[in-house]
């Protein structure tokens, strides 16, 4: 007989690598009713940030004398083992449990089944999939919201429905088939179908859990595909494909914040199939100066030993194209700023874009003022910015904050949340391992990003 291990966690954070379970919920179901039941509170290790108390409602104090998840490891393991893991997005609470087993010094594999997918087979057409909204659809009652027992036993009756409803469906999905002619050995059709086509970071894992290659997608179940699929078949690329047992995925709502957790995550795991980043080499440098007429000039140069510039580029191509857009979006010069070679006016005041500071026709104050707040714009860059970009879904928006250029942070915030200053929005915001590569990204995205999306912090 199968049972299946309905299974729901509350943790210190989004993300398995870098947080820890603070309490785990087992319901066991032999397809037709809950049959055992398991929960507690675990110490974490770790504190828990305010926001996750102000959602689960679990503290500092309530774990304090709770049991670590090493003491319960093994109780633990003997409940799961042989079982099909459940849960309402099941990526979530099983790559927390397999990474918990894998700190305790125990190697976990289970079957899963997601009653997100089921559902989606099952009520087709929803709105929304997240466990709220289906209970309500469901008239299932929830008696502990955002509590690991409450959550789980709600799960539990959703997916007697989802088995009352389809069983064919339950035991199709938990038969393995490997009919993808592309997909590695160890790499279950199940577990290729599961992969999201949305933004996101993905990580490719060994037989023994050890994460083996971190990549970023705009689509990650099409990029998976590409990693195994076509003629090309190198040395390294056969050897990942026989080493691969298991792929997880963090979603970012975009492009952007995926490049950013992707030079992250590479720097804190080093993982053997990833080419080693390397920072870009400044070699130009944009430098400012008055001339004998005090009107201040712009000029991208080779970078001086002694010189202070104030911003710097890879190429000569990338400094004359920043220039290209500043020039523009300030209506600046573009003989001051160093684009155009000519003695008199230049070509964009015969064509009506230069106010005519190089005709004498614009007072040197009022073309400073401008270069000054061009300046200004740049300096900004390299503060405390706070950037809002896409959320995962609609019901939210993603918040990364930098400072000189570099990520500190990131978060997801939930509209519905009322910030009425931008500094509430740091209350959401996981810090991370500053690394120089972000300050890269950043500066690559700087110029794609609406200005109402980016807000200086004192």
């Amino acid at each position: 007989m199968v049972y299946f291990a309905i299974v729901d966690i509350e943790t210190t954070g989004g993300f398995s690598g870098n947080n820890r379970i603070t309490e785990v919920a087992v319901l066991i179901h032999d397809g037709v009713e809950v049959v055992e039941t398991y929960q507690t509170l675990l110490n974490p290790e770790r504190s828990i940030p305010g926001f996750i108390t102000g959602l689960t409602g679990i503290h500092q104090q309530m774990v304090a004398n709770a049991p670590t998840f090493r003491e319960i490891a093994q109780e633990l393991f003997d409940l799961l083992n042989g079982k099909v893991f459940v849960a309402h997005n099941v990526n979530f609470d099983y790559s927390f449990i397999k990474e918990e087993f894998k700190n305790a010094g125990m190697d976990y594999q289970a079957n899963r089944l997601c009653t997100v997918r089921l559902s989606r087979q099952v009520f087709p057409g929803l709105g929304s999939y997240s466990l709220g909204r289906l209970c309500d659809r469901l008239s299932i009652e929830i008696s502990d919201r955002h509590r690991a027992f409450g959550d789980a036993e709600a799960t539990a009756v959703l997916f007697g429905k989802l088995f009352a409803a389809s069983p064919e469906l339950i035991l199709k999905t938990m038969k393995k088939n490997s009919g993808e002619s592309f997909l590695p050995p160890h790499i279950s059709k199940e577990t290729y179908q599961k992969l999201p086509e949305k933004p996101g970071i993905y990580y490719f894992y060994d037989a023994n859990g050890q994460v083996i290659y971190v990549g970023k997608a705009n689509n990650i179940k099409s990029r998976f595909k590409g990693h195994f699929s076509g003629h090309s078949q190198g040395g390294a690329k056969l050897q990942l494909k026989t080493e691969i047992h298991d792929v997880t995925w963090e979603l970012t709502g975009g492009e952007f914040l995926a490049l950013l957790l992707e030079a992250l995550e590479i720097k804190r795991l080093w993982p053997k199939y990833n080419r080693s980043q390397k920072n870009p080499n400044n070699s130009w440098g944009l430098y400012v100066y008055e001339d004998n007429q005090g009107f201040m000039r712009l000029q991208a140069s080779k970078l001086v030993k002694h010189g202070q510039p104030v911003y710097t580029f890879q190429s000569h191509f990338e400094a004359r194209s920043f220039l290209n857009e500043k020039c523009q979006y300030f209506q600046l010069c573009p003989r001051f700023c160093g684009l155009q070679k000519s003695n008199g006016a230049c070509f964009d005041y015969q064509i009506g874009k230069c106010r005519g500071a190089c005709k004498g026709e614009e007072d040197m104050e009022t073309y400073n003022a401008k270069v000054k707040r061009m300046l200004s714009e740049i300096k900004q860059q390299k503060s405390k910015l706070l950037i809002r970009a896409a959320g995962r879904d609609l019901q939210e928006e993603a918040v990364l904050l930098f400072e000189e250029g570099i990520l500190q942070g990131y978060g997801f915030v939930p509209l519905e949340e009322d910030l009425r200053r931008p500094e509430q929005a740091l209350d959401f915001i996981r810090q991370v391992k500053p690394v120089s590569e972000t300050f890269y990204i950043l500066k690559s995205f700087i110029s794609t990003l609406h200005p109402s999306r980016m807000q200086v912090l004192d």
